[in-house]
């Protein structure tokens, strides 16, 4: 059958890209990957018998997850085919999967497939894999960045091992780069400092790494010296490893978060940069903000909230790059503000009752009437209406008559929920004198 690949190849002479000049040929030439390419890994040994179960590799770019994949197609005695998710429609992979299915009973064979990007393909479109896998005509090796977890289907998933690649240290794209520029024929030299440079721009991606060093190259004259002012002249501006869509995204706003509630204003700080400068969405920014001014703080700032709306308004108002400082005030606002989880701690606690007693009815003196039957059916009867009494207080039950009444929220020591807590206990006092005037005005 046709081979469809990512990795086709041509008889005929070709330029080809630096990163593909100088990919490893062996296994143990992977560079940054140490404990996964060991002699004695897993993955190591599937190459080395060629015996594979199917596994997922998941990693950043730049990784050696391409890399990877072409090892073993060059070294392995199954059938092997490949693909990319972006731009393979399902049923090219339905018909591969059948081809594959045939082989397999008609030669005991099977087939390797690789998929890169395999988070691209949707539920229906993994689904077609599944029962190829479990007949075993198939081994299915996917490559990822995005967290399996969440982008491969729990079916297809229990099937596969998964492989975790690390991102690149910048010593290790220090060490790649050295070699590939012994591949480049203009007999260039480069010094630590600038080779630090480049590899530290690079964000631990190799592929990047080397691109910016092969578009470095094209504008030195053979025999030169690289320094740190011909990259930035090569290179004019750094793009962050940010993905707005993939698990980095959350990552960060969870960093964010932790940092504000953990009361670290320069950490907070550093985060909200970090998503800003690579282009997040300054509005989902501030709904998260909003958030955490009644999630982490609440009432110990009652102010926290109207600071983090006040902000939202600005947000939308200025845009980027202009509500930088907008955001960053708030940050440090809720960053220093006394912190509180009274407000989720008291709803969460509410929302358990709510859910259990959903078919309890509202008690009738607190019913509202309306109408002449509503009266004549008691609702509303007996409301004692609070501004009618002596500190504008009443006591009266407000919970379902036969549910016992709850404290689910209990303020913090910290802030205005001290202020917030003298209250309560005056209202609690107040409560307990009427109660036990009216138990003795009942007896």
């Amino acid at each position: 059958m046709k081979q469809t690949t990512v990795f086709e190849e041509s008889s005929h002479t070709r330029e080809v890209p630096l990163a593909e000049k100088v990919r490893p040929r062996n296994i143990k030439d992977i560079c940054g990957q140490t404990k996964l390419v060991a002699a004695d890994s897993p993955l190591s040994k599937m190459i080395e018998h060629d015996e594979f179960v199917s596994f997922i590799l998941w990693g950043p770019p730049g990784t050696g997850k391409t890399t990877i994949a072409k090892l073993i197609k060059t070294s392995t005695n199954h059938n092997f085919h490949s693909f990319s998710a972006v731009f393979t429609k399902i049923a090219e992979v339905k018909e591969l999967m059948k081809q594959a299915n045939l082989i397999h009973n008609h030669q005991n064979k099977k087939t390797i497939v690789f998929v890169d990007e395999i988070h691209r393909f949707n539920k229906s479109q993994q689904d077609a894999f599944l029962p190829y896998v479990e007949s075993g005509a198939i081994i299915l090796i996917g490559a990822t960045t995005e967290n399996p977890s969440f982008e491969i289907i729990p079916a297809l998933l229990s099937r596969c091992h998964i492989f975790v690649l690390e991102i690149l240290s910048e010593e290790h794209l220090q060490i790649i780069l050295s070699r590939a520029l012994q591949s480049i024929h203009k007999k260039l030299t480069i010094d630590n400092d600038s080779l630090a440079f480049l590899a530290h721009k690079a964000g631990g991606d190799a592929r990047k790494a080397l691109n910016d060093l092969e578009l470095v190259c094209q504008h030195m004259e053979i025999g030169d010296h690289i320094k740190i002012e011909n990259i930035k002249n090569s290179l004019n501006k750094r793009s962050l490893f940010y993905d707005k869509r993939g698990e980095e995204h959350f990552n960060l706003i969870s960093a964010f978060q932790k940092s504000i509630r953990g009361s670290d204003t320069q950490g907070a700080l550093y985060w909200l940069a970090r998503m800003l400068e690579a282009g997040e969405d300054p509005l989902y920014i501030t709904r998260r903000l909003v958030r955490i001014a009644t999630e982490d703080i609440g009432l110990a700032d009652p102010q926290a909230i109207i600071q983090a709306v006040a902000i939202k308004e600005a947000v939308h108002f200025l845009g980027m790059p202009e509500a930088n400082t907008a955001l960053s005030q708030l940050t440090i606002y809720l960053s220093t503000a006394p912190k509180s989880n009274s407000v989720e701690t008291a709803y969460l606690a509410a929302q358990k009752d709510a859910l259990d007693t959903s078919h309890l009815k509202v008690p009738l003196a607190i019913r509202n009437a309306p109408t002449k039957l509503m009266k004549d059916l008691g609702y509303n009867k007996h409301y004692k209406y609070s501004h009618d009494f002596e500190n504008h207080y009443k006591y009266q039950k407000y919970f379902p008559d036969s549910m016992t009444e709850k404290d689910y929220y209990v303020p913090s020591q910290f802030g205005f929920e001290k202020e917030i807590n003298k209250r309560l206990q005056w209202w609690k006092k107040l409560k307990k004198q009427q109660m036990v005037n009216d138990k003795n005005n009942t007896d």
